[in-house]
C-alpha cells in the first residue's frame, strides 16, 4: 500500500464514520502566536476544543502537514540518526469535538488497524495512562486486546496537556513490533526506551479534563477526542521496511541526492546520515516555502535559512560541492503531487528561492569555513575542548553563520561550543541596537537619534581633508535636537556631506574645524552614535550655527595623516607576525591614533625578542620599499576570493574596501591609509604583553613619534653611560659586573647575620622552656628573611639536640613562622600539624614535614600572638 493509498484508506474509513473530511492547514498557523509551525493536527480545530469557536460538525479527519523543530516539539537532533524521526511529517488524525469519546475512538483504531490495515493483531502492542482504568478496560473488552499486551505507563508518556492550564487528559497509544530481530528485550522495556523496534504509530488523547492555574482538575462537560497517526511510520510498517527512510515517501529522493553524490546508500557510516539529513529538510523546505515562508534571519524564515544551509552543508560533506537541493525539489513534488498537486504548480519557485539561499550561503560557507578552522585550531592549540562562544557569534555575526552550523562544525573537529556565551554575545547584539534607536533609563540621551533616523552623511573623506561647502543637517544639545548652538557652547553637529572620518575598526575619529563667515567651531571628535549615523562633537569658538547653514569643514591634516599612517602600518604589522609567527595569528582588536598604535592578536606564548627584531625588520623593510597602497571597492565574497583577510571586529556590508600592499598584506578595511608606504618612515615596537590565555599585544611608533622614542632611548643609554662610566658597547657587561658584585656583598651580609644569630643563641638555655618534659625554644627575630630562618632553625634544632623550635618574622606587609621539630619527637608532635594550627592566625597558610615546616601571612601585627599560642598548642598536642 502506497502512501497516497494510506491517506485515502483513511480518510475514507473515517468519512464512512460520519467524520467531516477537512484538508491540511497551512504549516504556517493562523492566529497561533503560540507556536511557530503546525505541530499536530488539533492545531486547526484548538479554538473548538477550547470552547472558542463552533463547526457545523462535530467529527472531522485530516491528514496535516506537520513541522517539529523547535519548541518542546523539536526533532531536529534525531533526524537522519533513527529510523523514524522528521522535521516535515504528516498525521493523519480523527477528531471529536463532544461527541463520541473513548470507547467509540478505541473501537475505531483497532477497526481500522486490524481488519483495514490488516494489521496482525499478535504485533500491536497498547500503553494506557497508569490511573485511566476505564481505557484498559476498553481495550481489553471492546477490542479484544489481551492483558498481558496493554502496558500500564506513567504521566510523562501517556498524559497529554495543551499548555499549564486548559484542556487535558490521558492517552493511549498503539505501538507496533516492527521486526524481533531488530532488539532485544520485553516490549514494555522497549517502548519505554523509545526503542526502533517497536514503533508508535497511533496515538490517541481523550480530552477529559479542564486544568485550572491552581493545578486543579475539572472535568469537561463536553469530552473531546484528538487523535495522530505518523503516516511514514505507517507506510513503512505496511510496506514492509524497518525504515521510514526506505519508503516511498523517501527513497526516490534518498535515490537522486546518492546519484548526486556518486556514493551507493546505504554504506552504514555518516554519509548515511547526511543523506537522510538532506531528503528530510528538502521535503520541509519545499513545504515551508510552498506555504509562503521566505529565508530571513528570524522567525520561521529563519527555521528555513537553517534547514536550506543544513542541508547543503551535508551535502558538502559526502562530496556535493556546488548548490544542489533546489533540484531536488522536482523529486519532492512528484512524491507528493497526489497528495499536494499545489506543490507542482509552485516548483519553480520554490526552486528558485532554494537555489538563490543555497548560493548566498555557498559564498558565506567559503569565507566563514576558513575562519572556522582558525578559531578551532587556536582552541585546540591550547588544549581546550570547547569554541569560545564568542567566536561562534562572530562567525553568526560577520558570514551568517547559524549556531548550529558551528555546533556542527565543531563535532567534527571534537569540539564543543559554549553556547551560553554565544547567547549572552546575541543579546548584548540585540541591546545594542535596541539602545541604538530606542534608548533606555541608563542611555535617554539615545532617544534623539530616533528623530535623525532619515538623515544618512556621505563620508567623503577618503580623497580629502576639507570640503568647502556642506549643509548642516541636524543639531544636538544634551538629549535635545536644536536649531541653534551659540557661543561658547557644546554639542553634536550632522552634516549631510563631511570629510571627518567616524570611529571605528579601531581608528579614531577625526578632528578639525567647521567654519563659515559667521560662525567657527572646534570639531573635537567624530562618531557613529547610531547606525550610517555620522556625528561630529564640536565646541562653538564664535558666532552661532543653525540647522541648515552651509559651513567649511576640514579636519586637522597632520592629525588625520599620523592617523593613516599608523593605520597602514597595523596592516603591515598584522602581515608580518602572520609571516614571522606563522598562519594562526589573527586579529582581535586594534587603536589607531595619531601618536601610537596597538594591535592585539591570537599567539600561544610571548613572542621572543629575536622574533619581535625580525617582525619590526620586515615592517621596515617594506616601508623603506615605499610600496602604493591601492584601493578598490568590492563584494565580500570577492574580496574573500581575492585572499584579502576579513577583520571580525568589523560588520561588513553589502560593498566594502580592500586594500591591498603589493603582495605583502591585503585587507578588506574601512578605515584611512596612507598613500606608499614610505609616508609612515618609521616603524617602531615599544611593547609586547600578555592581554589574555591565548592573545598578545604589541604596541608601536610610527613616523616622528618613533623618531621621538628613538631618540629619547639614546639619551638614556648616554646617561647610563655616564653614570656607570663607560662606554655604551660596555654598559651591559658592566651592569651584570655590577649585579654580580651586589649578590656577592648579599652574600656576605647574611652569611655575618648568621653569625651574629648563632652567637646570640651559642647557649639557647635561659631561653628554653619546658612543656611537658619537652624542650620548646620559642622566638621572634626581627629582619630576618625565609631561607635565613630555616637556616637558624636547624642550627638550633643541633644545638638543643631534642626539642621543638619556632621562629618568627616580620617583614612589611608580610610574615612568617618556621617550625622545626627534632627526629625523636616526630612520632609525638608533628611540625607541619603546628605549622597549621598557627598560619590561621598570621592570616596565611602553610605546609611542611613532621621534622620541618613552614608558613607566611599577611597579618604582621599577629606574629606575637601566634608566637604565644604555639606554646599552648604544643603543650595540647602533647
Amino acid at each position: 500500500m502506497n502512501a497516497q493509498n494510506i491517506r485515502r484508506t483513511f480518510l475514507d474509513y473515517f468519512a464512512g464514520k460520519g467524520h467531516k473530511v477537512l484538508p491540511s492547514s497551512s504549516l504556517l498557523p493562523k492566529d497561533d502566536p503560540t507556536i511557530l509551525f503546525t505541530n499536530a493536527g488539533m492545531n486547526q480545530f484548538k479554538n473548538i476544543f477550547l470552547g472558542l469557536e463552533k463547526r457545523s460538525y462535530k467529527r472531522a479527519a485530516t491528514v496535516q502537514k506537520c513541522m517539529r523543530v523547535s519548541g518542546k516539539h523539536n526533532d531536529l537532533d534525531q533526524v537522519g540518526r533513527t529510523r523514524k524521526h522528521h522535521t516535515f511529517f504528516e498525521m493523519l488524525g480523527n477528531f471529536s469535538f463532544g461527541d463520541y469519546f473513548k470507547t467509540e475512538a478505541i473501537v475505531f483504531a483497532w477497526e481500522l488497524m486490524t481488519e483495514v490495515f490488516g494489521l496482525p493483531k499478535d504485533r500491536l502492542y497498547v500503553t494506557v495512562y497508569e490511573e485511566d482504568d476505564e481505557s484498559f478496560g476498553l481495550w481489553n473488552r471492546e477490542a479484544g486486546v489481551p492483558a498481558e499486551r496493554i502496558f500500564r505507563l506513567g504521566k510523562k508518556d501517556n498524559y497529554w496537556a495543551m499548555g499549564d492550564t486548559g484542556p487535558c487528559g490521558p492517552c493511549s497509544e498503539l505501538h507496533f513490533d516492527l521486526d524481533p530481530s531488530l532488539e532485544q528485550g520485553s516490549p514494555r522495556e522497549l517502548i519505554e526506551t523509545g526503542s526502533d523496534r517497536l514503533v508508535e504509530l497511533w496515538n490517541l488523547v481523550f480530552m477529559q479534563f479542564d486544568q485550572d492555574a491552581a493545578g486543579v482538575m475539572h472535568p469537561l462537560p463536553k469530552p473531546s477526542i484528538d487523535t495522530g497517526m505518523g503516516l511514514e511510520r505507517m507506510a513503512a510498517v505496511l510496506q514492509g521496511k524497518t525504515s521510514n527512510w526506505e519508503t516511498d515517501l523517501f527513497f526516490p529522493l534518498i535515490s537522486r541526492i546518492s546519484e548526486l553524490s556518486g556514493r551507493e546508500y546505504p554504506t552504514r557510516d555518516e554519509g548515511d546520515v547526511s543523506v537522510r539529513v538532506i531528503a528530510d529538510h528538502t521535503r520541509a523546505i519545499s513545504f515551508l516555502i510552498g506555504d509562503g515562508i521566505m529565508p530571513a534571519n528570524d522567525g520561521r524564515g529563519y527555521v528555513l535559512r537553517r534547514l536550506i544551509r543544513r542541508a547543503f552543508r551535508h551535502g558538502n560533506l559526502i562530496g556535493i560541492e556546488k548548490p544542489f537541493v533546489y533540484t531536488l525539489i522536482g523529486v519532492v513534488s512528484d512524491i507528493m503531487k497526489d497528495a499536494y498537486p499545489e506543490l507542482l504548480a509552485s516548483q519553480d519557485f520554490i526552486s528558485k528561492i532554494c537555489r538563490a539561499e543555497e548560493e548566498r550561503f555557498a559564498q558565506t560557507l567559503i569565507s566563514g569555513l576558513r575562519y572556522f578552522h582558525h578559531y578551532a585550531q587556536e582552541a585546540k592549540q591550547l588544549g581546550l575542548k570547547t569554541l569560545a562562544g564568542e567566536a561562534a557569534f562572530k562567525l553568526y555575526d560577520t558570514f551568517g553563520f547559524p549556531f548550529d552550523l558551528s555546533q556542527e562544525l565543531a563535532q567534527e573537529e571534537h569540539l564543543n561550543v559554549d553556547e551560553v556565551r554565544f547567547k549572552e554575545e546575541l543579546e548584548k547584539q540585540k541591546e545594542r541596537a535596541r539602545q541604538t534607536w530606542k534608548g533606555d533609563s541608563q542611555s535617554m540621551e539615545r532617544k534623539v537619534y530616533e528623530t535623525l533616523r532619515n538623515i544618512r552623511p556621505r563620508f567623503a573623506g577618503y580623497d580629502r581633508d576639507r570640503i568647502s561647502e556642506a549643509r548642516v543637517a541636524a543639531l544636538i544639545k544634551g538629549r535635545d535636537r536644536v536649531s541653534e548652538i551659540r557661543e561658547g557652547e557644546e554639542g553634536e553637529a550632522v552634516l549631510d556631506l563631511t570629510p571627518f572620518y567616524a570611529e571605528a575598526g579601531g581608528q579614531v575619529g577625526d578632528t578639525g574645524l567647521l567654519k563659515n563667515a559667521h560662525f567657527s567651531a572646534i570639531v573635537e571628535n567624530t562618531y557613529y552614535p547610531a547606525p550610517e549615523l555620522i556625528s561630529h562633537k564640536i565646541r562653538v569658538l564664535s558666532g552661532s550655527v543653525k540647522e541648515g547653514d552651509v559651513v567649511e569643514a576640514a579636519t586637522d591634516a597632520g592629525r588625520r595623516r599620523a592617523v593613516r599612517d599608523n593605520h597602514t602600518a597595523t596592516h603591515l604589522l598584522h602581515a608580518a607576525l602572520r609571516r614571522v609567527l606563522g598562519e594562526h595569528v589573527r586579529q582581535s582588536g586594534s587603536l589607531v591614533s595619531p601618536v601610537r598604535l596597538r594591535f592585539d592578536f591570537t599567539h600561544f606564548q610571548p613572542v621572543s625578542s629575536g622574533e619581535l627584531r625580525r617582525i619590526e625588520n620586515l615592517v621596515n623593510e617594506k616601508i623603506r620599499e615605499d610600496i602604493p597602497v591601492h584601493i578598490k571597492e568590492t563584494t565580500l565574497e570577492e574580496g574573500t576570493k581575492e585572499g584579502a583577510t576579513a577583520i571580525f571586529e568589523e560588520k561588513y556590508g553589502e560593498k566594502v574596501r580592500l586594500v591591498a600592499v603589493g603582495g605583502f598584506s591585503k585587507e578588506l578595511c574601512g578605515g584611512a591609509h596612507a598613500p606608499t608606504t614610505g609616508e609612515i618612515g618609521l616603524f617602531k615596537i615599544v611593547a609586547e604583553t600578555s592581554v589574555a590565555a591565548g592573545m598578545r599585544r604589541i604596541e608601536a611608533l610610527t613616523g616622528a613619534e618613533g623618531l621621538t622614542y628613538v631618540q629619547d632611548s639614546e639619551d638614556l643609554l648616554h646617561e647610563a653611560g655616564l653614570a656607570l662610566g663607560t662606554a655604551r658597547k660596555d654598559l651591559v657587561a658592566q651592569i651584570e659586573k655590577l649585579q654580580e658584585s651586589l649578590k656577592e656583598k648579599d652574600h656576605e651580609l647574611k652569611h655575618l647575620r648568621q653569625k651574629i644569630l648563632q652567637g646570640k643563641f651559642e647557649r639557647p638555655g635561659e631561653d628554653i622552656k619546658t612543656v611537658k618534659g619537652v624542650s620548646v625554644l620559642v622566638q621572634k627575630i626581627e629582619g630576618l628573611d625565609p631561607e635565613e630562618a630555616r637556616g637558624l632553625a636547624d642550627t638550633l634544632k643541633q644545638k638543643i639536640g631534642s626539642g621543638v623550635i619556632v621562629l618568627g618574622s616580620a617583614q612589611g606587609e608580610k610574615v612568617f613562622l618556621v617550625v622545626g621539630v627534632t627526629k625523636d619527637l616526630t612520632s609525638r608532635l608533628s611540625a607541619a600539624d603546628l605549622i597549621k594550627r598557627l598560619a590561621p592566625l598570621i592570616g596565611g597558610g602553610g605546609g611542611g614535614r613532621p621534622d620541618f615546616a613552614q608558613a607566611g601571612g599577611t597579618k604582621p601585627g599577629e606574629l606575637d600572638r601566634a608566637l604565644r599560642e604555639s606554646l599552648a598548642v604544643i603543650e595540647n598536642t602533647l
